[in-house]
């Protein structure tokens, strides 16, 4: 009988799991505003224990991204950001310190450059899963065996609007966690979760042993607390994406934007401890 080892993304969620608390997962957009930035503030968000990060590689026509990802996406492009920067800027990290990257990229992108080389590519960088929006994921039956052949996890998004009966064949197809979008439409920063997102989670447990992990709209720390219980993580990412627009478009230091944004960021996590009160029925 043949053990399967468990992969970098999973092991971390395991980890997590066993501290009692929801893993934590920002996002930044790759080259904003530019690569050296970029893999400085993903070394702040390793010091100051996050669980997870996902890297947005920048795409002309987004899927599903909000106003302010899309303006990062687009900073990014106009400085001639490439694939082959962003791979090599991720290849200069000391992947010992810094925790499971994740890439959010467009299918277009990765069959311009072929899926086999694509991911290749990525599992050298240092990539660990990657997030593809655009590929339906209940087609992606080859793909998904191709990125498990680099030991890499294919991390599936299910929305509120996907019927039932695809969502089912969609989990088929996933591995490393369920991305859980919390609300119909793009991402950006929201006043408060949907009241249904319960029930979805409730729903999707009992159909995967994944981990389930919400983003969309996550960008308050009792946000991260209605969720205890429910999720197994959270993402963030336009509330930290805007911070760097301050220094796309002023002089502004960046150690005081990271300094916002690992203030920030730390009371997200704490948000995500499980205590006595939190951890009962809901």
């Amino acid at each position: 009988m043949s053990i399967t080892t468990p992969s970098q993304i999973e092991s971390t969620f395991d980890r997590v799991k066993s501290e009692g608390r929801m893993a934590f997962m920002p996002f930044v957009t790759a080259g904003d505003p530019d690569m050296s930035t970029t893999l400085a503030l993903i070394g702040e968000l390793s010091d100051r224990g996050v669980d997870l990060i996902e890297v947005g590689f920048p795409y002309s026509d987004p899927i599903a991204d909000g106003p302010v990802i899309q303006a990062a996406y687009t900073r990014a492009l106009k400085k001639k950001l490439r694939v082959d920067d962003i791979f090599a800027g991720i290849a200069q990290l000391n992947h010992d310190r810094v925790l499971p990257l994740v890439a959010m990229v467009s299918y277009a992108i990765i069959f311009r450059t072929g899926p086999d080389a694509f991911l290749k590519r990525a599992a050298d960088a240092g990539f660990s899963g990657l997030i593809v929006p655009d590929l339906p994921g209940d087609e992606a039956g080859e793909f998904s065996e191709l990125v498990r052949s680099r030991q890499l996890d294919l991390v599936q998004l299910i929305s509120p609007l996907t019927p039932l009966e695809r969502v089912e064949r969609i989990l088929q197809t996933a591995s490393g966690f369920v991305y859980c979008i919390s609300v119909a439409g793009t991402t950006g920063v929201r006043d408060r979760l949907p009241d249904p997102l319960r029930d979805q989670l409730k729903w999707l447990r009992s159909k995967t042993d994944l981990p389930l992990a919400v983003g969309f709209g996550i960008s308050r720390p009792e946000q991260v607390q209605a969720l205890r219980g429910l999720a197994d993580g959270v993402i963030v990412g336009s509330a930290i994406v805007r911070e760097l627009e301050a220094l796309a478009n002023s002089s502004i230091d960046a150690q005081d934007v990271f300094s916002r944004i690992g203030e920030f960021v730390s009371e997200m996590l704490a948000a995500t401890e499980h205590d006595s009160a939190a951890s009962g029925p809901r």
